[in-house]
């Protein structure tokens, strides 16, 4: 991932500043922006500019950083495109999650399959023999099929035995729906127990014991303080915590900050293009794009740190949590990349007792 230096930052921000006063063009001198973060420049402009309903002159600058992206990375070209889909604005068309399609088509995507398989190579490697009956709990679980993979891929390496609890823990009631579903498929003499809410909400009536909590690409749905607040709470129930997550700086930056801006040019530019290079009809990628990751995109720029709902942070950010949250008594057992580039990466984090 690229980032600006304190100089850079200030930069930045001082040339938004006069172009916000003025709402100018993408016509002036840009010669002290590092060459290679011109087309982020322009990101970061044309969404500042859309932040405050100056729409016209911020999609001037979104399109006019189409023609200068490199190859691989076209955030640019993909705003330009949603902003054509809804009225020319940032505004977000429905609730995330409320439908799991699209995330499950995301999910689908050749670069999540193949990090979640290394994933699960991280996990049947990096975690102990569970000699009695498990019992897990899955936070964010989604449609259910990382927790159902995961215990796949622990059984047959002969890490576990029988499953006896699996509890799974999501906002969405389509996407509970969808996990006990799956979960009942695979492991029909477990008790399921499920929770319709926020791990945040749930955490100070946890009860029991569970070797292992996982938790895939969710628990970034809290800002740190949050998230060390409940991973306190959560240290005396569990044994292990097994993470699988965005390495990116969308946590601690600020609302219209060029670090954000440019965090999210990187992370989404990915992650939208993976999604396009499925093979799949245009209308379930679009789908997938607006009902989804665009829709998290428009977040980072209409609602300040502590309203908006994802916080992806970096890897070190995350070891700090784990430290802190968890203690002395939890050590890292496994840190590894699911997947990397230039620009983004996903990567397991084991966290074990």
């Amino acid at each position: 991932m690229l980032f600006l230096s304190t100089e850079e930052s200030r930069t930045w921000k001082d040339l938004a500043d006069k172009i916000l006063k003025t709402r100018s063009g993408p016509n002036g001198d840009l010669g002290s922006i590092r060459p290679g973060l011109i087309p982020a420049f322009h990101y970061y402009i044309g969404t500042l500019l859309l932040s405050q309903g100056y729409n016209q002159p911020g999609a001037s600058w979104i399109h006019s950083g189409i023609a200068i992206e490199p190859g691989g990375l076209f955030s640019n070209a993909f705003l330009a495109s949603y902003l054509q889909r809804n009225q020319g604005a940032l505004i977000i068309p429905e609730v995330i999650f409320a439908d799991p399609a699209p995330y499950v088509h995301f999910s689908s995507t050749p670069l999540l399959t193949d990090s979640r398989a290394r994933f699960m190579t991280d996990c049947s490697r990096g975690l102990p023999r569970i000699t009695q009956p498990l019992k897990i709990m899955d936070i964010g679980c989604g449609p259910g099929k990382a927790v159902v993979d995961l215990l796949l891929r622990l059984r047959s390496e002969g890490l576990i035995d029988a499953v006896e609890e699996i509890f799974l823990i999501d906002p969405s009631e389509g996407m509970l729906k969808l996990a006990k579903e799956n979960v009942a498929a695979a492991f029909p003499g477990a008790r399921i127990r499920i929770s319709h809410s926020r791990f945040e909400a749930l955490s100070d009536d946890l009860e029991g014991h569970y070797h292992m909590a996982l938790s895939s690409l969710a628990y970034h749905h809290m800002p740190y303080e949050t998230k060390l607040v409940h991973m306190k709470k959560l240290r005396e129930h569990i044994d292990h915590f097994i993470l699988y997550e965005v390495d990116a700086n969308n946590d601690t930056p600020e609302m219209n900050s060029p670090e954000m801006a440019l965090s999210v040019y990187q992370t989404y530019g990915i992650l939208i293009d993976c999604v396009f290079a499925n093979d799949a009809p245009i209308d379930l990628a679009i789908s997938s794009i607006d009902k989804f990751l665009m829709s998290e995109v428009i977040y980072f720029f209409i609602e300040p740190r502590g309203k908006r709902t994802d916080y992806h942070m970096l890897r070190s950010q995350w070891h700090q949590l784990f430290h802190d949250g968890l203690g002395r008594e939890f050590a890292c057992l496994c840190d590894s990349p699911a997947y990397a580039d230039e620009h983004v990466a996903l990567f397991t984090l084991i966290y074990g007792r």
